[in-house]
């Protein structure tokens, strides 16, 4: 890990690489002692195959975590199955919550209804935080286009608390950017975006959106609840969208 002020690290990083395109910040990242060693996060939802695929391009032998909440849909698990053959993803990793943890804290696999928060945490916050204490930092998909917090958003940031930088190479993409690329490099899609799932979590918290509707209010509806807390900022909950 390093043990530099991440801060110094990160302004130092966005100034070497603020004018460069989304694979060249990727690439570079992945190689630049200023941003240590890092893995990519990857829910392997709606959007992610875009970092994915820049991933085994850049380098494929990148860590990849994905967190396994034993929620998911099918087609999730058959499509992280399938990308991960398709892209020759070296050094995938999957993380689940421990038993012990699930049968102590939610043993009829029930708790989404009652307590959401808490079951995000304990199937997926906890792991990935487990899965990323090697790390100096992680790779996330967010962008600039995903909500006001998101406004501003620079390739590198100082995550809260942890000492580790995210890396967001897609920051200055646009829904139109995702798709081209997709497009052009011929990538599956995950087939859950055909059926009215624009943004793909759990299988009891994900419901199917209308056109007219926000492609998230399809999370959580019916709950106060809009991030699985992957994702803070100052001690907040920010908006997350894919983390990739």
């Amino acid at each position: 890990m390093q043990h530099s002020d991440p801060t110094s690290r990160v302004a130092a990083l966005n100034a070497r690489y603020r004018h460069h395109a989304a694979i060249d910040v990727l690439e570079h990242a992945l190689s630049d002692a200023d941003a240590g060693r890092l893995a990519l996060v990857s829910s392997f939802g709606a959007e992610s195959v875009v970092l994915l695929h820049m991933v085994a391009v850049a380098r494929r032998d990148t860590p990849v975590i994905f967190v396994d909440t034993e929620m998911l849909f099918a087609e999730t698990l058959v499509y992280q199955h399938e990308l991960a053959e398709r892209l020759d993803l070296r050094d995938l990793r999957i993380v689940r919550a421990p038993r012990a943890d699930l049968a102590a804290q939610d043993a009829n696999g029930t708790l989404h209804r009652s307590a959401p928060d808490a079951c995000c945490a304990l199937r997926k916050t906890k792991p990935l935080q487990r899965a990323l204490d090697s790390f100096d930092g992680w790779i996330t998909g967010r962008k600039r286009y995903q909500g006001p917090s998101r406004a501003a958003l620079d390739f590198f940031e100082a995550e809260q608390g942890t000492g580790r930088i995210k890396v967001n190479p897609l920051a200055h993409w646009t829904p139109e950017d995702i798709r081209t690329y997709m497009d052009e490099n011929r990538l599956p899609r995950h087939p859950l975006v055909a059926r009215g799932y624009p943004s793909i979590g759990c299988r009891p918290c994900t419901t199917r959106v209308a056109d007219h509707e926000d492609p998230r209010s399809g999370r959580w509806r019916g709950h106060d609840k809009t991030e699985c807390g992957i994702h803070f900022e100052n001690g907040r909950i920010i908006r997350q969208g894919e983390t990739a």
